[in-house]
């Protein structure tokens, strides 16, 4: 993970948890964002499935302090149960028992916070999912196909590659077709991975049109450990489910399916 040294560890979302502080790291990005643990968030932030919460706010885009500033920077509505991604107009479900962090350019769900295999001064969790705007992960791709094709294997790396995994050995397609979200057409890859350290994991990369426009992609990374402790895929497609355009979005242009 970039800047915030939150491993994304198959699910680790890069929320960092201390004391009533979570930072959300987001993957690649470079994106981080700090919540008072009541679901309001500060900062730009974005998550990455698989790390767990790091104590680090991390830096802001272009190596700044985390800070933001000018007018776009207004805190998202929370909502009972959804945890809000801003800037891409989309609210995620929190499961019961997980915990939800919203922000203005990204949001995140994780649970089962352990120690990482390889790094035990690093926290990871059972599964999380997290959303940003595709240009957050630096993707150039324009379409929701392309768009989470490219992303899938990056988001493996990420997720499950780093040293605390010992690395991904193999890899199996179990899915990739499209999907409805929010309404919008989209695209879902997801693989089994298998690693040398710890469990092996599913990652799922999810792209589809921000219910505010077409133009703006959106990238949901989803990370669940195999484990008899971890959430099952049934919830990863649970949650897809019931990704929904944010309260107060509104329905604006390109909302058409």
């Amino acid at each position: 993970m970039p800047p915030a040294v939150v491993r994304r560890r198959r699910m680790r979302i890069g929320l960092g948890i201390t004391a009533g502080v979570v930072v959300l790291a987001a993957v690649g990005g470079g994106l981080f964002l700090l919540s008072d643990g009541s679901g309001d968030t500060d900062g730009r932030a974005a998550p990455n499935p698989s790390t767990a919460p790091s104590e680090n706010p991390g830096r802001g885009p272009g190596g700044g302090g985390g800070e933001n500033s000018g007018p776009e920077r207004q805190m998202p509505q929370t909502e009972d149960g959804y945890a809000t991604d801003l800037a891409s107009g989309i609210s995620l479900p929190v499961p019961d028992g997980w915990k939800g962090t919203s922000g203005i350019a990204g949001a995140g769900v994780t649970t089962g916070e352990y120690p990482c295999p390889g790094d035990t001064s690093e926290q990871c969790v059972r599964g999380g999912v997290s959303s940003m705007p595709a240009k957050g992960l630096k993707l150039d791709t324009t379409t929701a196909k392309d768009t989470a094709l490219k992303d899938i294997s990056a988001n493996a790396t990420e997720s499950y590659g780093e040293k605390v995994y010992g690395g991904i050995t193999s890899h199996q397609e179990l899915k990739s077709e499209p999907v409805t979200v929010a309404g919008e057409q989209g695209y879902v890859v997801r693989w089994k991975v298998v690693t040398k350290n710890g469990d092996d994991g599913y990652v799922q990369s999810l792209a589809f049109p921000s219910p505010r426009s077409k133009d703006l992609l959106i990238v949901v990374r989803s990370g669940f450990d195999i484990n008899s402790e971890a959430p099952t895929l049934s919830v990863m497609d649970d949650i897809t489910k019931g990704i929904k355009a944010a309260s107060g979005t509104g329905s604006g242009p390109g909302t058409d399916a």
